[in-house]
């Protein structure tokens, strides 16, 4: 039996990872909830920091930026009003950088995301965010059906232990999983910011 291919190997549809001097960073879901909320991603920390290297690095060659905003539960998860739905200290965005706040995973649906996307003017995304297997899978599935092509940055993203069917999913490797399912279909994943660059 051969080696296994994902999709984009057998169709011949791959693509290069995009840079950022060619293409839009969407951030997603960069809240307060993440880090110190009942949300808390085990690797958040060192997601964080990767985080802020992409949004350093597009902001100094003047690359776009978009930032989402999940409006989650008011008093609840991701509180719209409360400090738990706030942008994460340092990852907030800058003054003309788009925000586009959401109320479901997918960022595109019920919202002008693709609208404010094409103003940006790239076909190309790089993608961080939060919760790997949640906002970001959701979100890059639906970009590839509007016909972006997604770079995602694996350590830029992180995720959470989830239960199932008895077991405990740890947050890595949950987070792996999702990568790698977008990995064969729907983006490039690279494992670093500094891929980019």
């Amino acid at each position: 039996m051969s080696d296994p291919k994902t999709l984009f190997q057998l169709l011949g549809r791959g693509y290069a990872p995009a840079t950022l001097g060619k293409a839009t960073l969407l951030v997603i879901d960069a809240q307060e909830e993440y880090r110190s909320g009942v949300l808390q991603l085990p690797d958040v920390a060192s997601a964080t920091e990767e985080i802020g290297s992409l949004l350093l690095a597009a902001r100094n060659i003047g690359a776009p930026v978009a930032h989402v905003r999940h409006l989650g539960i008011p008093g609840g998860l991701l509180d719209p009003q409360g400090p738990r739905g706030h942008f994460i200290d340092g990852l907030a965005p800058l003054n003309g950088e788009p925000v586009i706040e959401k109320r479901l995973p997918n960022a595109f649906a019920g919202t002008d995301l693709h609208e404010r996307l094409q103003q940006l003017g790239h076909l190309d995304l790089i993608i961080c965010g939060f919760m790997t297997h949640s906002s970001v899978s959701t979100t890059v599935r639906a970009a590839k059906d509007y016909g972006y092509r997604c770079t995602v940055v694996d350590a830029a993203c992180a995720t959470r232990d989830l239960p199932y069917d008895g077991e405990l999913i740890p947050a890595r490797a949950l987070h792996r999983m999702a990568l790698a399912a977008l990995a064969d279909n729907y983006a490039m994943v690279v494992p670093q910011a500094r891929a980019l660059i």
